[in-house]
């Protein structure tokens, strides 16, 4: 599928996207985030919206595709869209919940992947693959058999 994308800042994200609301863009068909620290990008985050314009009548869409992208830093200066799309609430939701990615009119915005007490976002370049969180499984040196999402259980043996 093919996207017409556009660039913008992130004090100009919200006035873009309302205004491709306002040309027809009448579906938000994805959020989402991107890290790019690895490449030495600054800012190293990044948000995109994916934007279709369905004909109601028809079920087809009007126009091509169009992905705006904004490039953000980890502090909050994206405006949230979910007051023109509110499917928008979950999806960032979950680009916070992974990527700590905040908004700025979102400052009390939840986790709707992970669990409250799941400290860090597992989808940022420097989260530690190998970090211990709270409420999985049992801390080491524990005993072998003890159930624990973490371990294979030992195999039933049938006779």
């Amino acid at each position: 599928m093919e996207f017409e994308s556009r660039w913008v800042g992130p004090g100009r994200a919200f006035d873009v996207l309302k205004y491709l609301k306002e040309e027809g863009y009448n579906v938000l068909a994805d959020l989402f985030g991107v890290d790019y620290s690895k490449l030495g990008r600054e800012p190293r985050f990044e948000v995109v919206y994916r934007l279709a314009c369905l004909n109601p009548d028809t079920g087809l869409e009007d126009k091509p595709r169009v992905e705006v992208h904004c490039a953000t830093a980890e502090e909050p200066e994206l405006r949230s869209v979910a007051s023109l799309w509110p499917a928008a609430d979950w999806l960032e939701r979950e680009v916070w919940d992974m990527f700590g990615i905040r908004f700025v009119d979102r400052p009390e915005i939840k986790r709707i992947l992970l669990y409250e007490a799941f400290s860090g976002h597992p989808l940022r370049k420097d989260y530690p693959i190998a970090k211990r969180q709270p409420l999985i499984g049992p801390p080491a040196g524990e005993a072998e058999n003890n159930p624990s999402f973490n371990s294979q259980r030992p195999a039933l043996k049938y006779e």
